[in-house]
């Protein structure tokens, strides 16, 4: 019995050994790795992004060469950085549609199909940085599919350094509400994505979308240091230069927005537009040639957007409505600086289901031009309104309507339809949910 023991622990041995050098080579290929797309350095190469993201393991990073990718990326791995490097005299890693056009690659957080350029997916800790995003080309007509530039779904990370434009469909389907340049959505916790100095233009519905389902579950975003420029005034679609909405939060500061006009009816463009978000801190932006500049919008059946600290902004050429809108409650507004708006300066906006426009305070703003300095609807109470400098102002405080008539000589608007109820930024997708 002994020596049978004995046999048995001598032929355990070298099994042992065997699983673990097994296991230890395992972990080796499963390391982290650096690839190169394109040869502008040494490394291990790919000729697409897409085949480097499928060989390299989770925490790699992929450097981008100089050129055109005509592709559709997608990433599930977590600690990916995908960054586009220069080399020479060039310093732009371009990714394009494919030359077939662009097809639906994923589904947002409602179902709807989406056709994304670079699609990051159920992912921790994914950097996307220092890569031209390009939607022209796209070949996608009517409405079906969401075209968007870079899209996170359910994943952390970073989207930084980039420049993201053209996710526009033709002039015959401008009016789709899609043509997103960065989003991010999540239907499941809360994942931090930190979105900074990109570059995004020349989009069809949003330049930047943070977005949950209104459930207690969205990300958490920090958007800062972007620029973001709009179409200028159409009368297809009513754009919004960064929406933050139903259940996401974050901050949104030191942002470059400007030329979201709407000119057609029932709705209207904004900078920042916050729907159904409550806490969102909203600083230091500037924000020009807008309908609304900022908005705060509680929605009934969505959610509320109270709480909301909107501090330190510069906002000038606010086109047809009022500079800050807070249709919501609780909120604080103070130290913006505002320059030709055409109705108000400040609205304290008792048009929004929730009830809205109460508890407010608005303070220590200076506001120079403007049919009303501060505007306080008919029910909107609880308000404190102080230590606010009016320049140029028809009248600094009025209390008891949503609604100014500036001076003919002194009205900006591009349309002459009056204010109503109904012309709340319109969200994205909101009719799918």
């Amino acid at each position: 019995m002994i020596a049978r023991i004995e046999r048995l622990r001598l032929t355990r041995r070298p099994l042992l050994v065997v699983l673990l050098l097994a296991a230890c080579f395992a972990g080796q290929g499963a390391q982290a790795a650096t690839a190169v797309v394109g040869t502008c350095m040494s490394g291990t190469s790919y000729k697409t992004i897409t085949a480097a993201v499928a060989a390299t393991p989770s925490g790699s990073t992929i450097y981008v060469c100089p050129g055109t990718y005509p592709e559709q990326v997608t990433i599930t791995k977590s600690n990916l950085t995908l960054e586009g490097i220069p080399s020479g005299t060039s310093d732009a890693a371009v990714v394009v549609a494919p030359t077939s056009g662009m097809v639906a690659n994923a589904r947002d957080i409602v179902g709807n199909s989406v056709a994304a350029q670079i699609f990051v997916q159920n992912a921790v800790g994914v950097t996307v940085s220092h890569l031209t995003v390009d939607g022209t080309a796209n070949g996608l007509s009517g409405c079906a599919i969401n075209l968007e530039g870079i899209y996170f779904q359910n994943s952390s990370g970073t989207i930084t350094d980039n420049a993201v434009r053209n996710q526009i469909l033709g002039p015959a389907d401008l009016g789709c509400q899609d043509g997103m340049a960065i989003n991010v959505e999540s239907d499941k916790e809360t994942p931090a994505v930190t979105i900074s100095d990109n570059s995004v233009r020349n989009y069809q519905k949003n330049g930047i979308t943070a977005d949950g389902l209104g459930n207690g579950n969205g990300p958490n975003v920090t958007v800062m240091g972007n620029t973001i420029i709009g179409i200028g005034a159409t009368p297809s679609i009513a754009q919004n230069g960064i929406q933050i909405s139903l259940g996401a939060t974050g901050t949104v500061k030191s942002n470059y927005v400007v030329d979201d006009i709407y000119t057609g009816d029932n709705a209207a463009s904004s900078g920042i537009l916050i729907y159904a978000s409550e806490n969102l801190m909203i600083s230091t932006n500037t924000i020009e040639s807008t309908q609304l500049a900022i908005v705060t919008a509680t929605d009934a059946a969505y959610g509320s957007a109270n709480g909301a600290t909107v501090t330190s902004n510069h906002i000038g050429g606010t086109q047809n409505f009022d500079a800050i809108d807070l249709c919501s409650n609780n909120n604080i507004a103070e130290s913006n600086i505002i320059y030709g708006s055409t109705q108000s300066g400040i609205h304290a906006d008792d048009t929004c289901s929730g009830p809205s426009g109460t508890g407010n305070t608005i303070e220590r703003n200076t506001i120079n031009e403007a049919c009303a300095g501060i505007l306080e609807g008919p029910s909107a109470t609880g308000n404190t309104v102080t230590f606010n400098t009016f320049l140029n102002v028809t009248t600094t405080t009025l209390v008891g309507s949503d609604t100014c008539s500036p001076p003919e000589a002194a009205a900006i608007a591009l349309s002459s339809s009056a204010k109503t109820p109904s012309l709340r930024p319109s969200p994205y997708r909101l009719k799918a949910r």
